[in-house]
């Protein structure tokens, strides 16, 4: 009897103590010196991987995840896998807000600008695109409008009067001079090898994916977008609350700095854009 006493007593304390080190540590999130970010390898994590010696100087371990699918990186910070992710800009994150209601996430600043390239392996310029030309565009919702704009642009064609472009749909097309035949049921993640397999004669492609694919956007896109009150800079995002806290001041900090900016600069020579702030 005593024996099971004696047992029974042990196993309280610790379970005591469990308790106490699972408190702690969860009231000490915000505070501790590891930061896990997820990012898009091209250039997010390789932009990451410069900062980490700056914010080891600062006292803080930068641990990168890696994601490929645009769609896992979101639910992966509001489950709390991550402390910030590095690879949207504002229009997306507001559209995963609305398809998710239970994300609570916020933008707590801009890092860089990737220009929207369109590439074709048969033509050198939209211009010379044939009547029923077929384009394709990613099916990524919140970026149908910025590539719409870039069609509208080139004077391909029209889209309604008063529609902000920002929310433009392929429904929004008044006037399609050359007839053109929009797909934009592809992944983004898929659009390089859309490309790559010549399945249109012209195709929008992401910078980090051009990148990855061996394309340099400055000189292989027919049409590269500009930077000028461009809305689309990618972004840091964090959980609501967690905007404020000494970590993610650091990360934002030394992703500002004069060194991270000259070397998005000299890296990606104007295929990406330091975005000051």
């Amino acid at each position: 009897m005593k024996k099971s006493l004696l047992i029974a007593a042990l196993l309280i304390v610790f379970a005591g103590i469990l308790s106490a080190c699972g408190s702690s540590s969860s009231e000490g999130d915000k505070d501790s010196k590891v930061i896990v970010i997820g990012a898009t390898p091209t250039p997010h994590a390789e932009i990451l991987e410069e900062a980490k010696p700056l914010l080891k100087e600062k006292g803080y371990d930068l641990q990168i995840k890696k994601f490929t699918d645009y769609k896992l990186i979101n639910k992966a910070l509001a489950s709390k896998d991550l402390d910030a992710n590095y690879f949207q800009h504002v229009p997306y994150l507001e559209q995963e807000m609305k398809e998710n209601k239970d994300y609570d996430l916020v933008n707590v600043g801009a890092v860089h600008l990737e220009p929207f390239g369109i590439y074709s392996k048969k033509y050198k310029s939209l211009k010379d695109l044939p009547d029923g030309a077929t384009i394709i565009m990613s099916n990524n919702a919140a970026e149908q409008g910025r590539m719409l704009s870039m069609l509208e642009k080139a004077g391909l064609i029209k889209l309604k009067s008063g529609v902000k472009k920002i929310d433009a749909t392929v429904k929004d097309i008044t006037e399609n001079k050359k007839n053109l035949k929009i797909k934009n049921n592809v992944a983004p993640e898929m659009t390089a090898k859309a490309y790559e397999t010549n399945e249109a004669d012209a195709v929008f492609i992401n910078v980090n994916y051009a990148i990855q694919n061996k394309l340099n956007p400055k000189t292989d896109s027919i049409m590269l977008e500009s930077p000028k009150d461009n809305p689309y800079a990618n972004i840091i995002a964090v959980r609501k609350g967690d905007e404020d806290s000494a970590k993610i001041k650091a990360l934002m900090d030394v992703l500002h700095s004069d060194k991270i900016k000259d070397f998005i600069d000299k890296k990606y020579e104007g295929s990406v854009l330091s975005v000051s702030e």
